[in-house]
């Protein structure tokens, strides 16, 4: 038979090895960079950098000589308002304005003398209708859908009466 031998391990001493590196080592280092690309990369954001500012200054409609702001059509220099497409405010009413809406529908209403129920109530989107309160006027402009508002107008022109 064989014969079973035992034998002894003695154990070995290792040192432990730190798992970060020392001190002195630097982990992290800077990486090559020439002065040309340095010099790129300005020249690169100062182009990008006016391209937006020539950009903006187009697109507001500055002129570059005077920095004025490029005339734009005056919404309402005549007293009857905004010339504008008659075909697109075909509907009409007369009557008196006054200021106010009816729960959020409408800046204005127009008194047609019919009463409170059949005033029309007026918004619009192309001139000022504050001059007008007060006044007898005939209003021209498109009939909106309206919840609260009998008659609810997007007043394209106002024409004083009297």
């Amino acid at each position: 038979m064989e014969q079973i031998k035992t034998v002894a391990v003695q154990p070995s001493v290792i040192a432990p090895q730190p798992a970060t590196p020392a001190l002195d080592e630097k982990v992290v280092k800077k990486l090559p960079i020439d002065n040309n690309a340095k010099v790129k990369f300005v020249v690169i954001g100062l182009v990008v950098v006016a391209a937006g500012v020539l950009t903006g200054r187009a697109l507001s409609g500055v002129s570059a000589e005077g920095g004025q702001a490029t005339p734009t059509a005056n919404v309402s220099e005549n007293p009857e308002g905004a010339t504008v497409d008659e075909s697109v405010f075909a509907d009409s009413a007369q009557g008196t304005l006054h200021e106010g809406g009816i729960e959020g529908e409408g800046t204005h209403y127009l008194d047609t003398g019919a009463g409170a129920e059949k005033y029309v109530y007026l918004l619009s989107t192309v001139l000022d209708l504050d001059p007008f309160i007060d006044k007898k006027v005939e209003v021209f402009g498109q009939t909106l859908a309206a919840e609260h508002a009998g008659w609810l107008m997007d007043v394209g022109r106002v024409k004083e009466i009297q």
